[in-house]
């Protein structure tokens, strides 16, 4: 793979990080736009989205198996006009029922990006752990940047501009990305850019079974976060009376702190051992996300900002794991097994919230929730092989992806 190609899709992965989490996160804070309406609670509106989180996780497997077999490149074209088509299909809905399939068509599309994506990041990369930074900075900034777009849009043009703005700059970059890869801009090898010893059968096998049951446990964790911040600053931010644009520039807030903790988890990666950095990202979360159960106004702010930050910058760690114990030419079907455990089981923390809040009435009871399933992360990555020889060395002199 030559240099230009490497960055070319290094960057073109990128933006179809950017892109997936900001269209999956658009709905979270349009819904607080439909409450008056339709004749539904939060909780059920909120639950329209629950198919296409679920998608979003479960179609990531066969997402990356044709990445493997077909084209990495060609997968993300489809990724980029699926999901603006069907974000434009949502914006003109006129019914609960058709919004519901709007999302699920999305979460569909969006599904491709990370076994797909990922497996491209980690191909190319020289450094991976700092490759996976960059790389999950810019899916930060989707995660941010979605409540700040949605909130904008229905604020200046309604709900429907929310959706289809944003999906017709979608199909364009996806029209843009076909004809690079029809002038043969984009290597389509298979080989890594820099080639690291396999594990051993038992030490692929076990680490995947530890990992997928810790993803599921983050995934729970990372969504329950991003899919009730919103109405959690609503409830909780009151003494600023902040309006939609409000509330979603707090959420903007504290996903953009929290990408910049990403370089800080790659580098990480690259230079200490990844089942110590893991374990230590989650058994920080615990007493934090017990503690912000009960807190609100700027003490909620701090917190959840800390909270977020850990959960973000340990996602280059968890993917170094997942690289570090796949084979190369399988990484896209085990980047897809990842995902349809992580996100997959995530799309529960939609039932998950809606049911909380409803019935309690508030978050404490969620906070609660994730509090413990990252005492389970922790305890659970004890159990991953050890990594044997020391990791290998930054290398000196070598082009750094994004420079």
């Amino acid at each position: 793979m030559t240099e230009s190609s490497a960055r070319l899709q290094f960057w073109i992965s990128n933006a179809g990080h950017y892109s997936a989490h900001m269209f999956m996160l658009l709905y979270p804070t349009v819904v607080l736009a439909l409450e008056p309406r339709f004749s539904l609670s939060y909780g059920e509106l909120l639950s329209l989205s629950l198919p296409g989180f679920v998608l979003f996780g479960v179609a990531a497997l066969p997402a990356g198996w044709l990445g493997d077999r077909w084209s990495e490149p060609g997968m993300l074209a489809i990724q980029f006009i699926g999901m603006g088509v069907s974000a434009v299909f949502t914006g003109l809905a006129g019914t609960p029922l058709m919004i519901g399939i709007g999302l699920s068509l999305i979460g569909l599309f969006a599904a491709i990006y990370h076994p797909v994506g990922m497996s491209m990041v980690v191909r190319g990369a020289v450094n991976r752990g700092r490759a996976l930074g960059i790389n999950g900075i810019c899916g930060s900034l989707g995660v941010a940047s979605a409540a700040f777009v949605a909130g904008t849009l229905t604020s200046l043009a309604g709900w429907r501009a929310a959706f289809i703005v944003p999906g017709a700059v979608a199909v364009a970059v996806g029209l843009a990305l076909l004809a690079a890869i029809r002038a043969g801009r984009l290597d389509t090898t298979k080989e890594d850019r820099k080639p690291q010893p396999e594990r051993s059968q038992r030490d692929m096998v076990t680490a995947f079974v530890v990992l997928g049951v810790a993803s599921a446990c983050t995934g729970l964790i990372y969504n329950g976060a991003v899919v009730s911040l919103p109405k959690v600053f609503a409830e909780r931010m009151q003494a600023f009376g902040f309006g939609s644009i409000g509330i979603g520039s707090l959420v903007s807030l504290v996903y953009l702190i929290a990408g910049a903790t990403q370089l800080l988890g790659g580098w990480a990666a690259d230079r200490f051992p990844l089942k110590i950095v893991y374990l230590v990202s989650y058994a920080v979360q615990v007493p934090l996300l017990a503690l912000a159960a009960g807190l609100s106004n700027l003490p909620m702010l701090v917190t959840a900002s800390v909270m977020v930050a850990l959960q973000v910058g340990a996602v280059p760690v968890e993917s170094s794991l997942y690289a570090r114990y796949s084979s190369s030419k399988w990484r896209g079907t085990a980047f897809g097994l990842k995902f349809v455990i992580s996100l997959g089981v995530s799309g529960l923390a939609v039932p998950m919230v809606a049911l909380l809040h409803d019935r309690a009435g508030g978050f404490a009871g969620l906070f609660y929730v994730m509090s413990g399933l990252a005492l389970m992360v922790a305890a659970i990555a004890l159990l991953l092989p050890g990594e044997g020889a020391a990791r290998a060395p930054v290398l000196a002199g070598v082009p750094a992806e994004g420079d």
